[in-house]
């Protein structure tokens, strides 16, 4: 008997890694005079599907892997979001909700998101949907949301990284996983993801803003299909791969500038001071880009904007030499120094 075709076989795989890792991190221990419903005892994972190819393999593999999952059994369900940015949108979304359903997905939720205004129409429309995969989890006590994004994806990402030329995270792509989002599709091609719905019959629905150059995304891959012919055509695995590597450097960074703020060696603020005071040498001796997270991190805390790298710079100043007048920060924020001690307070923040 012949198997699945190799493409549907690689999502597949891609998705039983996924739920075998999450079923390993949901030990539910039941009292043994205790009856939990089969609902209880099977955790729910939730995939998102917008109809496009993507999704509806992700959905695919899903509605065929978590029925077959034993320790613990799982449920599988979907969330469609319409986003209302396009005329018909409602039933683009409802025909993927009748597909997942047709997969034998239980629930299958539409929710229609208010994108409103925000940096851009395409970041204004991801924290919306990100928005509503969270209130899906707490709607139905889910345990993880799965997303459909590929490696194409990930070597857009990097790629606008590296145009914007903010630092090592800007170039470290879509972790495959940040709290319940799981993205299981990460080392799958775009072109494995078509051949695995026309080998099961998918049709998918064709986005007429993915040819809409109006989007940064778009554009982005326009110019990484010209890379690829003109310059590598492994480049996406390339991109994908220095997304792997700076993520594990950004997150070593991270982790380096959390321990000088919450480590066991943190310096105290000293008598006297505020909790969001330091001393002006606290950071001497560390490298340049623990120092500019440091900052970033004790701003963060306070409820102050990202800082960019002239913000981190004026900071540097502050605390190196005395007579520099108050730095402004995002939001009406400020930071000033008193005597050897930075002190950074919000806007409208009384201490």
């Amino acid at each position: 008997m012949t198997g699945p075709h190799p493409a549907v076989a690689a999502t597949r795989v891609a998705v039983r890694r996924v739920l075998a890792q999450l079923a390993r991190e949901l030990v539910v221990d039941y009292p043994s005079d205790v009856q939990a419903s089969a609902q209880a005892r099977e955790p729910l994972v939730l995939s998102a599907c917008s109809g496009g190819a993507d999704s509806l393999a992700l959905a695919a593999a899903t509605a065929f892997e978590a029925p077959r999952l034993r320790e613990p059994r799982m449920r599988a369900g979907a969330i469609v979001v319409d986003h209302g940015l396009q005329a018909g949108s409602a039933q683009v979304a409802q025909r993927a909700a009748q597909q997942c359903r047709a997969m034998g997905l239980d629930p299958v939720d539409v929710v229609r998101v208010d994108v409103g205004a925000g940096p851009g129409p395409e970041a204004a429309a991801r924290e919306a949907r990100y928005r509503a995969y969270d209130e899906a989890v707490r709607r139905h006590g889910a345990a993880a949301v799965l997303l459909g994004h590929t490696r194409d994806d990930q070597a857009e990402q990097v790629l606008l990284g590296l145009v914007r030329g903010s630092g090592t995270r800007s170039i470290a792509g879509m972790p495959a996983r940040r709290d319940a989002v799981w993205r299981p599709f990460l080392g799958i091609t775009r072109g494995q993801i078509s051949q695995a719905c026309r080998a099961q019959g998918l049709t998918p629905w064709q986005d007429p803003h993915n040819d809409d150059e109006r989007f940064t995304r778009v554009r982005a891959r326009r110019l990484l299909a010209r890379l690829r012919a003109e310059l590598d055509p492994a480049i996406d695995a390339a991109l994908a791969r220095t997304a792997d590597l700076a993520r594990a450097d950004a997150d070593a960074l991270d982790a380096y500038a959390r321990a000088l703020i919450d480590g066991p060696d943190a310096r105290p603020p000293g008598p006297g001071c505020r909790a969001s005071d330091w001393g002006v040498g606290d950071l001497d001796g560390h490298p340049e880009a623990v120092r500019g997270r440091v900052w970033r991190l004790r701003a963060a805390r306070l409820g102050i904007g990202n800082l960019s790298s002239a913000h981190v710079v004026a900071l540097e100043r502050l605390s190196r030499r005395r007579g520099v007048g108050p730095v402004s920060l995002p939001g009406g924020a400020r930071a000033v120094r008193v005597e050897d001690r930075i002190h950074m307070q919000a806007r409208g923040r009384v201490e």
